[in-house]
């Protein structure tokens, strides 16, 4: 076989890893949704993340309670398909505010622009869900 069939032979190869641990990857990122949507009912969900070119990549979820403490906060972090998300337990039940003051938790690259963006969905849900109930509350009975 020539050179250039085994080095093509083994871009196949890689390629294939990268689609399964792609899809074990996505795979693990619908059970960590699909946790947190049974195990809470109220409060709110944002989700960011931070892309690195070559560094490592973020992606983080953030729960929070209606009066805004932390219920859940999961962090992915990773250069490759295999990173798994890591639930922080020791930010639960704490202000979000005093999150974004953690120099240990935002600190780490990426981290904050990931925790930024899901804070502005969080924003955002809060903003539609209080439009909702104005234009319930202005309807006619």
């Amino acid at each position: 076989m020539a050179l250039w069939q085994i080095g093509l032979l083994l871009l196949a190869a890689v390629w294939l890893l990268q689609a399964v641990g792609t899809w074990l990857q996505m795979r693990h990122y619908r059970e960590v949704m699909g946790t947190i949507h049974s195990r809470w009912t109220d409060g709110y969900m944002g989700v960011g993340n931070a892309r690195a070119s070559l560094g490592r990549g973020v992606i983080l979820i953030l729960v929070v309670a209606p009066d805004d403490t932390i219920r859940d906060l999961f962090v992915m972090e990773g250069r490759s398909v295999f990173a798994k998300f890591k639930r922080l337990d020791q930010f639960e039940g704490r202000d979000v505010v005093s999150l974004l003051a953690d120099e240990a938790f935002i600190g780490m690259r990426g981290r904050k622009q990931a925790l930024e963006q899901a804070l502005q969905q969080i924003e955002n849900a809060k903003a539609r869900k209080s439009e909702a109930a104005a234009a319930l509350r202005d309807q006619p009975a």
